[in-house]
Formats: structure tokens, sequence, C-alpha cells
């Protein structure tokens, strides 16, 4: 399991937004030495009576940006988030030096077609991966799929996928490239059902007009919760993609960090 790191750095808040009752994103300064690759999670958190409370999150702003965003759940218990939910601008927040993960493009092998698989929060390292030009380098179209329980959950995703395009970095490359592909499953939605069964039935496939997992063109990133991460893996794995690492690039990746 990833622990908490002794070096930490003491940045500022600088704008909290609040989605549902459940999700906020928030944006803090970034350190000027601090260096990331799009997809990675740092430790971060707060002061708690006098010691460091620390819990990996995804980075969702790419490498580039001055600033770093983090999108979160709100856990009404939970050690870090049942405080982290209340920060404001101006606030301070305590981050890791190093960043570190699984979810980089250096971890896959050169394809055709990227998938961004994620549920929940866990759209935030591919908020970071689907604004990095050098993800429309690597790839021919990127497909990001986001399913929530409920409508207002997809708010961020929207959002993101505006800011994409509207980007004077990234929109060009983007246009026509990047498919987002948004579902619900407990509310009415013009797509409704998990990613899994969407996957199954052939309607991911056919809705964005593209065939099946290919090991030979395709490449997954998932991110999500336990469950969604396994159940993904199966059917990606069924297709005859193997895992990849920084160490042996592969044909898919799977977040192996969780916030509490």
């Amino acid at each position: 399991m990833f622990r908490p790191m002794a070096a930490v750095t003491h940045q500022t808040v600088l704008s909290v937004k609040h989605y549902t009752d459940r999700l906020f994103a928030f944006r803090i300064t970034r350190p000027a030495s601090f260096r990331f690759r799009s997809g990675e999670f740092v430790m971060l958190g707060l002061e708690v009576d006098g010691k460091p409370l620390l819990r990996a999150y995804s980075i969702a702003s790419p490498s580039w940006d001055e600033e770093l965003e983090f999108f979160s759940i709100k856990v009404p218990d939970g050690p870090l988030t049942s405080r982290l939910q209340e920060i404001q601008p101006g606030d301070e927040i305590l981050l890791a030096t190093k960043s570190v993960g699984t979810l980089v493009l250096d971890a896959l092998m050169p394809g055709r077609r990227l998938y961004l698989l994620s549920t929940g929060t866990g759209v935030a390292p591919f908020a970071s991966i689907v604004r990095d030009p050098e993800t429309y380098e690597k790839f021919e179209t990127v497909v990001l799929t986001h399913t929530t329980r409920e409508v207002a959950e997809l708010e961020y995703s929207r959002e993101l996928i505006e800011r994409v395009r509207n980007d004077p970095l990234v929109g060009e490359a983007a246009a026509g490239r990047l498919i987002y592909y948004p579902s619900c499953t407990r509310e009415t939605f013009e797509r409704q059902g998990r990613i899994t069964r969407l996957i199954d039935d052939g309607t991911l496939f056919s809705d964005i007009g593209c065939p099946p997992f290919d090991p030979a063109e395709d490449r997954v990133m998932i991110c999500g919760s336990i469950e969604m991460i396994a159940s993904c893996r199966t059917r990606v794995e069924g297709a005859g993609l193997s895992e990849g690492s920084n160490a042996r690039p592969g044909e898919f990746v799977v977040e192996k960090s969780f916030v509490g």
C-alpha cells in the first residue's frame, strides 16, 4: 500500500467548486520544483492535530499547467475528505514533493486508439491525459468514458471536454479525435448502464464506430472503484490485451491508488 511521505510542501488553495453533495474540485498552487507526468497521483492532505494527514490523489491538471487541480469525493466520516471538503481559497494544504503512478503514457506500447475507462472521480487522471499534447501525438483516437450514478455527477467531465475543445494548446489536435462517452446507472440519461455492460453488448463500439478491443491497435487505461477496475481488467484481458507498467509497457494499465 502507498504510504504518506515525510517530504511535504505547504501550498495555497486557489479555488474550490462543489458539483454535488458528494463531489468537488479544487486548485492549488504548484511549486516551481514539482514535476509530474500526466496521469500520476500525489499524496495530498491537511495538518490535523499537529500531524500531516495525507491520501493519494490523482492530479487532474496536465503536466504543463502552472496550477494543480484535483477532483474529490466527499466522505462524511472520512478522516481526510470530511475535512478537505471544507477548504476555502487562501487555506493551506499539504502536498508531497514527488508524484508516482501507473496511468501514464510511458506504460503503454504504441497504438492507434486510446480508451480511458472511468467511473466517479476516476476521471481525474484522465482529465490530465486528455489535456496533454503528447496524447494526441501518440494516438489517432482518444475515447474518454465516464460512468456515474447520477446525471449531475457528470458535470465535471462535461466541463472538462469543453475546456479541451477550447484549449489553445490541445483544442485543435483533439478536434474530431477526442470522443466523450458518458453514461449513468441510476437516472434516466441518453446512455444508461455500467461501462462493462456497454462493452459486453457491443454498444460502446457501435456507438463510436470502432471495432471491439484489439491488442494490435487498442490501448486501455482503467480508473474507478476496485470492483470496476477488476471487471474492466477481466474484459480487456479477455480481449487479449496484456497489462503494462513503467518498467515494461503493455496494452493496458490500471490505477493502483485509492482515496479514503
